[in-house]
């Protein structure tokens, strides 16, 4: 059975106020979470805050991007050494923003990838077409040739500690969502692509599903046997909505 996983990306937002607000309201439901785990991505200046209100608590500390270089003369980045600083274990690699707007490249991607690996930190490996791919009917060579490139550079042994989320770029905070097939397919495409190259290595892989995730398309989409959590952008502002997001029916593979 794999632990249904629920990471909530906060992307540029938040203030010391509301964050307390948001918090506060997420500890009175995270002592209910059995069979999830929830990790919080703050901003980086509100990663010291985060860490106080989860400590002792289930909540995982996240990041959201981090350098691949150890130290040095890079101006406004953060490394993998300093995220272990604070108990940090996932960090987004890859998110579409980051492609898009920073011109991330797959090589950058990988180099980030083993770094956090080799640090004992979880890459959340964000993957996903663009509408035009999409309606080219090019969304399962697009996804495949992701996940190819970053493999030819870290190696399977090393792309088996990671985690991937699936977000279809066209539903990025668009409010649009993929239907819960169109996700399923893409999933069950991952995951065996994955499988056939190394089934054992790859059996308790976890996928996630983003794309304008809420309370109200959580519950049918974690019904789906290859969906095994969300990252969450808007809706992990919202502590009614991410708890009825975590509380939600889970899902047990065998």
């Amino acid at each position: 059975m794999r632990k249904k996983l629920i990471i909530a990306n906060w992307k540029m937002n938040g203030s010391v106020v509301a964050n307390s607000k948001l918090l506060m309201a997420m500890l009175k439901f995270t002592n209910r979470l059995s069979n999830c785990e929830l990790v919080v991505c703050p901003p980086y200046i509100y990663m010291h805050q985060v860490k106080e209100y989860i400590a002792g608590t289930n909540i995982k500390l996240g990041a959201q991007n981090i350098n691949a270089n150890e130290f040095g003369a890079f101006t406004g980045e953060v490394s993998v050494d300093m995220l272990r600083d604070f108990n940090c274990r996932y960090s987004l690699v890859g998110h579409s923003e980051r492609r898009a707007l920073y011109n991330e490249s797959n090589d950058a991607i990988a180099d980030k990838i083993k770094s956090l690996v080799a640090g004992g930190i979880i890459p959340v490996l964000c993957i996903g077409e663009s509408l035009a791919q999409r309606e080219r009917g090019e969304a399962k060579e697009v996804i495949t040739t992701q996940l190819a490139a970053i493999i030819d550079v870290v190696g399977l042994k090393c792309f088996k500690s990671v985690v991937i989320a699936y977000e279809p770029i066209w539903a990025i905070g668009t409010g649009k969502t993929a239907s819960v097939e169109q996700a399923q397919e893409i999933h069950q495409v991952i995951r065996q692509y994955l499988s056939k190259l190394d089934n054992k290595l790859f059996k308790d892989l976890s996928i996630l599903y983003g794309g304008s995730v809420n309370e109200n398309n959580a519950g049918a989409l974690i019904k789906q046997k290859d969906i095994d959590g969300f990252l969450v952008g808007g809706a992990s502002l919202k502590a009614d909505a991410l708890e009825r997001i975590c509380l939600g029916e889970t899902v047990i593979i065998e």
